[in-house]
């Protein structure tokens, strides 16, 4: 499905590669396309010395987003690679099971169709940048177990209802950590105050300097009183701030792990082309996480794909964007097909619809379409694929009618590739069967069985190839050679080869009275013809063209499909111009109804040439008709 495409954000491609990318998820069953990847795979990384390094690379590709890589997809030729593999978007068993449950599925335009856009459309507009109060939020969040009772939303808004409640419910942990902070604060700062109060406390009076031994005594008995005081007032400290540096972090491990689980899910939507869902998941997340941080929390590979396609990034903002887009693509894609559809152009308009399928299969423009407007997609579509099939197996007789069926249905149906596979098997087919034909006459088997097995590979189901196959196989001496060979000459009305080869078709008839019928009546002509011939060159050599071409005429009236009679009487038409003019010019006037002028002429023919057995026939006619009672 040729070149690269510069992928940007606002670019509807862009959104339609990451699609077609993301359905590739479930395609692992499918068989690849013979056609080589698009681009080359990377190089296996070297193999590192340690085991634990080895397993470690192992056990990280295994499980990678997606499978091994990232899928590239060619919007230029429709193809997508993946892990060594190569698919074509719009051939290959999972698309076209998809696609055709689509086209014979009927139009979901049903009352609850209606009631679920309605309650979806209100979601959204609840959640619009200049609408999201607290109040619309409040009522959005209502409306999504509403919306998740209809069948065709498969509880996704109870999946969205779920991580809006737990975000909520982090945030209300984060309230009450912050409260609980503040209290401990306050307390940590009493217990600082009282640690230093009792630090300054002093009893007892501090005896005089010159008294070394009863100072050392005070001052021992100073820090023994100050270490009891102080204790409870550490102790309970220390346990203070580690209190408020706990509670730190479980606010933020709580709100970091409501984040991903809810980036997980847009995510999900995202993926599933649940582009309505994700719209509505984005806007809840900025209504509930209001410090401004919408970078994606993703894995590598999850984060290249994204960057690779979009060209940004992956934030929230991103998935917003490209859902947007991927909307918008859809809705154009569905215009164009009623569009073409109305212009019978099927082959633009299935592609069309091919592909905003594959961007936006959930999507209500999509999904209301009417089941005849898909039929005929339908019809296009296995007859396509049927035509493909055709030629895979090389069966071209039905390959030409899918062919001639499709040009009547599409006005817009390119017929020069198939057509050019159609016309070039059955030309080299022919090639291989004359050989084989030339080689069973000159009893050459080797050659005959190859040039038989090339003509079977290159066209097996060739009506030819069968009856060529069973005519030469079924000879089995030269006699029935020499049957074969006169029947397929008498069907030719090649009366002449026969007569040429009488000898040998006299002794294969011998046993079949039958066909020595036909060769006896076929010999009876041809000896009458060579018998005008040859009295025609007589006359001829006296100079005679006149008679001579007369002579060939009247032979030539009964046998008219033999060549060597053909050529002489072209030969004496040229050389008795005059009279063959003025024969012709009296019969055609006599044709015409004009008697008087046809005699006139007759009368010059027989001027021309005197024996004249036409002229003196037309005159005769002529005068009868002319004066009937004479």
């Amino acid at each position: 499905m040729k070149p690269h495409f510069s992928p940007r954000l606002s670019s509807p491609i862009s959104v339609g590669c990451l699609a077609a990318a993301l359905l590739t998820g479930s395609a692992l069953a499918q068989v690849p396309d013979s056609q080589p990847p698009m681009q080359n795979n990377p190089p296996p990384a070297q193999a590192q010395p340690a085991a634990s390094s080895s397993s470690a690379q192992s056990s990280q590709k295994s499980g990678g987003f997606l499978g091994n890589d990232v899928p590239f997809f060619d919007p230029g030729s429709e193809l997508i690679a993946w892990d060594g593999k190569t698919w074509n978007i719009n051939n290959n068993r999972l698309f076209e099971a998809r696609f055709e449950k689509y086209l014979n599925a009927p139009e979901e335009t049903t009352k609850d169709d209606k009631q679920y856009q309605a309650i979806i459309t209100r979601i959204l507009d609840d959640l619009a940048p200049m609408n999201a109060t607290t109040q619309n939020v409040d009522e959005a969040f209502r409306l999504l177990p509403r919306a998740s009772a209809f069948e065709i939303d498969a509880r996704l808004c109870d999946a969205l209802a779920d991580a809006v409640y737990s975000a909520w419910r982090a945030e209300d942990a984060n309230a009450r950590l912050d409260a609980a902070n503040t209290s401990l604060e306050q307390e940590r700062k009493q217990n600082e105050w009282n640690a230093q109060m009792a630090a300054n406390q002093s009893t007892m009076t501090m005896p005089s300097t010159s008294n070394k031994t009863a100072l050392a005594e005070w001052q021992k008995e100073q820090e023994t009183r100050r270490t009891m005081t102080m204790q409870p007032y550490t102790t309970r400290l220390a346990e203070i701030t580690a209190l408020i540096k706990a509670n730190q972090l479980k606010s933020t491990a709580s709100q970091l792990q409501a984040k991903i689980e809810f980036q997980a899910l847009i995510v999900q939507f995202f993926m599933q082309r649940r582009f309505q869902h994700v719209l509505m998941a984005t806007r809840f997340y900025r209504s509930v996480f209001t410090q401004g941080d919408t970078k994606l929390q993703v894995g590598k590979d999850a984060r290249n794909l994204f960057a690779n396609t979009s060209g940004m990034p992956p934030t929230v903002g991103t998935l917003d964007s490209m859902a947007n887009e991927a909307i918008r693509d859809v809705k154009e894609g569905v215009e164009a097909y009623k569009f073409l559809l109305g212009k019978d152009e099927m082959d633009s308009a299935t592609r069309r619809l091919g592909e905003a399928f594959v961007v936006g299969e959930y999507m209500p423009e999509i999904r209301t379409l009417t089941r005849d407007d898909k039929r005929r997609a339908l019809d296009f579509a296995q007859k396509s694929n049927q035509l493909v099939s055709a030629i895979d197996v090389k069966d071209y007789a039905l390959a030409e009618k899918l062919v001639n069926d499709l040009q009547k249905t599409a006005r817009d149906f390119d017929s020069s590739k198939p057509m050019a596979a159609i016309e070039t098997a059955r030309t080299l087919s022919a090639m291989h069967i004359a050989k084989a034909k030339n080689a069973a006459v000159s009893g050459d088997k080797v050659t005959l069985e190859t040039e038989l097995k090339d003509a079977a590979e290159i066209w097996p189901r060739n009506p030819a190839l069968s009856e060529v196959s069973g005519l030469i196989f079924s000879q089995a001496d030269v006699q029935q050679k020499a049957l074969v060979d006169l029947d397929q000459l008498m069907s030719q009305h090649n009366y002449r080869q026969i007569y040429d080869d009488r000898m040998r078709f006299i002794a294969a008839v011998a046993l079949y009275p039958d066909r020595q019928a036909q060769l006896k009546k076929v010999l009876d002509n041809m000896q009458q013809i060579e018998g005008a011939i040859i009295q025609s060159t007589e006359i001829e050599r006296q100079g005679n063209y006149a008679g001579a071409w007369e002579n060939v005429e009247k032979t030539y009236q009964q046998f008219p499909d033999d060549s060597k009679l053909n050529q002489i009487r072209a030969n004496l038409t040229t050389e008795a111009a005059e009279f063959v003019r003025t024969l012709r010019t009296a019969e055609q006037l006599e044709k015409a109804g004009q008697p008087g002028s046809s005699l006139a002429w007759f009368l010059k023919a027989r001027q021309l040439y005197p024996a004249s057995d036409f002229a003196n026939e037309g005159i005769s006619r002529l005068a009868k008709k002319i004066l009937p009672n004479s």
